[in-house]
């Protein structure tokens, strides 16, 4: 960590910035039936979360049966109907599902969205592998560029921040660099506050930073990246449940409860401009956002 630097890092401003993460990739209508999978359900869950606070949507993508796909025709109608049905700011995942051909999440970027993730490299996840080869991630944070996509970066251990480190050397990656600390997974870092603060502490100073904690450990952990300055995310990938033994019946209800969060810490909830001028988002991403959805 750089001399003077305070491991509680502060956002630019006391806003923090809310995003909803509508479906994910593993979840199904079995295990909560209020799970958008549909492109007409997460474009109206969309519209919910954003109404309860959300300045950006997270979005996942599921075929006729429920399951993960990065198939474009699919992308093209979500983000084109997420748009019509809301303002936020449409992050779309290239993680996809485990399942997913590298090649074919990588393609998911020419839908053009204004945000994307970029999952840094390689890991065990549950009882499966999820593939990020360090060609592929290269490849796809140069396109990213290319087409002015802002790059979330996904870190779900202290390896990945050095690997994040290496692409922000390589001149890949502009800074601020925008993060997210996933905590949870089994194969990645258990969500406690030690790991939490130990990432956070090797990220560059000017770093944006969210931590995504998944199941039972997301309103705690949300709450103490909210105290340490973090923005934040909740939603029906990283939780089902509002508490324990109530299952969420929306994700608009889950934003809800992370709004009030926010303000037992004092932290203003930004609108999506404000957003936009934290992640650098011009009005030309706008623009190339609603072409390629319209391809």
């Amino acid at each position: 960590m750089a001399e003077g630097v305070d491991p509680v890092r502060v956002v630019a401003s006391d806003q923090v910035v809310i995003t909803a993460a509508l479906t994910g990739p593993i979840a199904t209508k079995a295990d909560n039936p209020h799970l958008p999978t549909t492109p007409e359900e997460i474009a109206a869950s969309a519209r919910g979360a954003y109404e309860a606070g959300a300045a950006v949507v997270h979005i996942h993508l599921r075929d006729s049966d429920g399951r993960p796909t990065a198939d474009l025709d699919i992308a093209r109608r979500t983000v084109a109907l997420v748009e019509e049905a809301c303002p936020a700011i449409i992050q779309l995942s290239t993680g996809v599902g485990l399942g997913v051909p590298y090649e074919e999440r990588m393609a998911l970027i020419e839908v053009r969205p204004r945000m994307a993730t970029l999952n840094v490299g390689s890991m065990s996840f549950g009882a499966g592998e999820f593939s990020n080869p360090p060609d592929g991630v290269r490849r796809l944070a140069t396109r990213m560029a290319e087409l002015g996509i802002r790059p979330e970066l996904e870190l779900y251990d202290s390896g990945h921040v050095e690997l994040a480190l290496a692409l922000i050397s390589e001149g890949l990656i502009e800074s601020p660099v925008t993060c997210s600390l996933v905590l949870g997974v089994k194969g990645g870092m258990g969500a406690n506050a030690r790991n939490l603060l130990h990432l956070v502490e090797q990220l560059p100073p000017d770093a944006i930073w969210q931590v995504i904690a998944i199941g039972r450990a997301n309103l705690a952990m949300t709450a103490i990246g909210l105290a340490m300055g973090g923005n934040a995310r909740t939603g029906m990938e990283d939780t089902l449940m509002l508490r324990r033994g109530v299952p969420a019946t929306s994700n608009a209800q889950l934003i809800e409860r992370l709004v009030h969060l926010s303000a037992a810490v004092e932290r203003e909830v930004a609108d999506v401009q404000a957003a936009e001028e934290l992640f650098g988002l011009s009005k030309a991403s706008l623009t190339a956002g609603h072409a390629g959805a319209a391809r």
